[in-house]
């Protein structure tokens, strides 16, 4: 049993009954009262994200669990296919279970959270950058150019993504998964 002290982003814990991610927390401390604990946590079952408060030193549960490192295979009607890269065992994992999932192309390098208590996966996530194709670009318009203009791109994914006008078809661009931001162009 561990204390709100031990926790850190990325933890996961059982809380109600249910696995959590911890995303963020923030240790307060009033003037007047108690301190407590202000977290932000997300399912692993259900992808939702709650808040919650702990009391300062309450009890919590972790869970222990592993990332390993898979390759993306391919995506059939029950989910997504993985290989383990040191093993070459293959996963299926259920489409809610991956974040950003239409930013991952197959070959992909991606991080899987296992739960070592049961050997089941309970996330999968996407390197924080990837370098992606575009396939389809609007042209844009010369002289638009107030309010750093963006336009919306295709990648070879399906994913859309608002980029600057200088970005055209063909060209690789480098996009942050967490927030489907454009970062650059990707020198060939």
């Amino acid at each position: 049993m561990a204390t709100t002290a031990d926790l850190r982003n990325g933890l996961v814990i059982n809380f109600n009954h249910d696995l959590f991610q911890v995303i963020e927390f923030q240790h307060v401390k009033p003037g007047k009262g108690n301190a407590f604990v202000r977290t932000k946590l997300k399912s692993l079952t259900s992808g939702k994200v709650l808040d919650n408060t702990f009391s300062s030193g309450a009890g919590i549960i972790p869970v222990r669990v592993e990332r390993h490192k898979f390759q993306y295979l391919y995506k059939d009607e029950v989910g997504f296919n993985f290989m383990n890269a040191e093993t070459f065992d293959q996963v299926l994992i259920d489409e809610k279970l991956v974040t950003n999932a239409d930013l991952m192309k197959e070959g992909q390098e991606v991080e899987i959270l296992i739960n070592t208590e049961n050997d089941t996966a309970l996330l999968c996530e996407l390197p924080p950058f990837v370098e992606l194709e575009v396939t389809y670009s609007e042209p844009g318009l010369k002289g638009d150019t107030a309010n750093s203009p963006k336009k919306a791109i295709e990648v070879e994914t399906g994913a859309r993504i608002m980029v600057p006008l200088f970005i055209e078809e063909g060209q690789k661009i480098k996009v942050d998964t967490r927030t489907y931001d454009y970062v650059e162009r990707v020198k060939s």
